[in-house]
């Protein structure tokens, strides 16, 4: 069998982009990523406890995308995605403690304690979910943007999947119908490498997934995933395709994530050294808290203070979810869609 490409590791730009992004935003785009950057060791570490249960995925290293992006969202713009999702949550601006306190299955968690890291959702912040079935997220996004569209509103349906996503059949179905209508969908796929832990030159033939929406019409860009002002620009400039009703628009994400596919991922199929070179060479916080320096925008001080901060911000998270309430026995059955028995019954939940 021939020998698998070698993956090519996204650089950060030598030179700050030029996003527009201004100084006080760039120092709040840094916070945010270390609150997530943060929270997420604290699942982490949350889980080996036992307190949370199910599958976990953390999104350690690819903090600069979701960050990047919501930052050029809109009021009423929609957010959905897969099962590596706690991140897309806080960007949103859902709260920290009653995110966690659905990770331990609480019933002051988004979805009374039931989603768990999976399947958490708020219509108030507009996040759509967190989907534990592979690709799942794309056609319902889709449905998303297609409701926008029939309300006659000027709101883009932003649809996250990764790289394994991109191979399901349900995807190109979407990519079909959105172009078809020009429908107001973002596509951003979020390229950390592996998927649950095949290299994409060995799952995929055409490795450069923005390209994924040729035949279809969809135009596409590729980004390094790692630079949040990258993702920023890139961001601004597909955004106002979609929203001058042009249809949708992909943006695939150059990133990499430092953990393995879930907390039972042992990742035996990347050396440690690559790891650590991605660390040390292009971690976003690392490479825009260089630059906030450089720029004389923050110093170590103010860094420091702010660390302390989002520590202590997360640590009250946790504790939050862990002094609350577990549901009672008799919520087991309550939000269940029941099948009409063989002797007749109603189709209520109960």
């Amino acid at each position: 069998m021939a020998a698998a490409k070698k993956t090519k590791t996204p650089k950060p730009s030598p030179k700050p982009t030029k996003s527009g992004l201004s100084d006080d935003k760039l120092i709040s785009i840094w916070a945010d990523m270390a609150r997530i950057r943060r929270f997420e060791e604290r699942c982490g570490q949350v889980y080996a406890m036992g307190q949370i249960g199910g599958f976990c995925h953390l999104y350690i290293g690819q903090e600069a995308v979701v960050v990047g992006l919501q930052a050029v969202t809109q009021a009423g713009d929609q957010t959905i995605t897969g099962y590596r999702d706690h991140a897309h949550m806080l960007a949103c601006g859902m709260e920290p403690g009653r995110v966690m306190a659905e990770l331990t299955g609480r019933m002051d968690g988004y979805s009374k304690g039931k989603g768990g890291s999976m399947h958490m959702f708020s219509v108030e912040k507009n996040f759509y979910g967190g989907h534990g079935i592979v690709g799942a997220q794309v056609p319902l996004g889709t449905g998303l943007a297609f409701a926008n569209k029939y309300r006659g509103n000027d709101n883009v349906a932003f649809i996250y999947f990764g790289d394994g996503a991109a191979n399901q059949g349900q995807v190109y179905e979407s990519f079909n119908m959105a172009k078809l209508w020009n429908l107001p969908c973002l596509y951003i796929i979020e390229n950390n490498r592996y998927a649950m832990g095949t290299s994409i030159e060995r799952a995929s033939s055409q490795t450069d997934l923005s390209q994924r929406g040729v035949s279809f019409d969809i135009p596409g860009a590729q980004v390094d995933g790692m630079d949040v002002e990258a993702v920023y620009a890139a961001g601004q400039k597909a955004v106002k395709h979609v929203r001058a009703g042009n249809g949708p628009f992909i943006l695939e994400m150059l990133t990499y994530r430092y953990r393995g596919h879930s907390m039972s991922d042992p990742a035996k199929y990347r050396k440690r050294d690559e790891v650590d070179k991605v660390r040390e060479e292009t971690d976003p916080i690392k490479v825009l808290e260089g630059r906030l320096l450089a720029r004389g925008l923050v110093d170590e001080a103010t860094i420091k203070t702010r660390r302390d901060a989002i520590k202590e911000e997360v640590e009250v998270a946790v504790d939050f979810a862990l002094s609350a309430d577990l549901p009672p026995d008799s919520d087991l059955m309550t939000d269940i869609l029941a099948a009409p028995s063989e002797a007749g019954g109603d189709h209520h939940g109960r």
